[in-house]
């Protein structure tokens, strides 16, 4: 790609609908055009040129066009991508805490399921997944045995 080439951008347009508008559209102009040349035989230089310019029109309102649904596109998407920042902060915080509340062996085998891929496995009466009174209370009493 040239340094002097527009850069080129994928937009989703309905093309069935812009093509059904455009061949409409430049039909009934040809067709006033068209009258004319019919007409007017001896001036097919000057109808070349009126046909060019009717063309010229089109093509002009076909780029109007195509730029009002790419722009009315770039905002849609400017809002799906503010929804996901959104989303993905409310997640990191999530993940935060509950990285703050599993224990050290839910942690161990949570790294081992990512390393080897597996899915998590369901929680059981040996992995509880959020502390119950009963784990906070255990910790306490392990560290309180040793310093009495």
């Amino acid at each position: 790609m040239n340094s002097m080439d527009p850069p080129c951008y994928t937009v989703a347009v309905d093309l069935c609908q812009l093509r059904n508008f455009s061949i409409s559209f430049l039909s009934s102009l040809l067709s006033a055009e068209s009258s004319h040349v019919k007409l007017d035989n001896s001036s097919s230089g000057a109808s070349v040129v009126a046909i060019d310019n009717k063309i010229e029109q089109a093509m002009d309102l076909v780029k109007s066009h195509l730029m009002y649904a790419v722009r009315e596109e770039v905002e849609v998407l400017k809002e799906q991508i503010k929804e996901l920042i959104e989303r993905n902060s409310q997640l990191e915080q999530e993940n935060t805490l509950l990285k703050t509340l599993a224990s050290p062996e839910q942690m161990a085998q949570f790294q081992a399921q990512v390393q080897t891929g597996s899915p998590p496995a369901p929680p059981t009466a040996a992995t509880p997944g959020p502390p119950s009174a009963a784990t906070l209370a255990q910790p306490a009493s392990h560290s309180s045995g040793p310093s009495a």
